[in-house]
């Protein structure tokens, strides 16, 4: 029988991959801007104008510069 906390972990939903262009840094964190135009927060190394991919609070990598879609449900 598997551990109950690791099946209450199974049921949660796993963090979104995002992107987002950088907007300034300071002492390894990035403020990025969102496609939908939000802002949000993430640790990591990167440049002013460079879009990158981030999850949890993290930057993940590089992300290519390629046009956005937004589409409303």
């Amino acid at each position: 029988m598997a551990n109950p906390y690791t099946r209450l972990l199974g049921l949660l939903p796993s963090r979104p991959l995002q992107v987002g262009t950088v907007l300034s840094t300071a002492d390894g964190t990035a403020t990025l801007q969102l496609p939908g135009g939000g802002i949000a927060t993430a640790r990591g190394d990167a440049t002013v104008g460079q879009s990158v991919f981030f999850r949890d609070g993290n930057i993940e990598g590089n992300a290519p510069s390629l046009a956005v879609e937004i589409i409303e449900i």
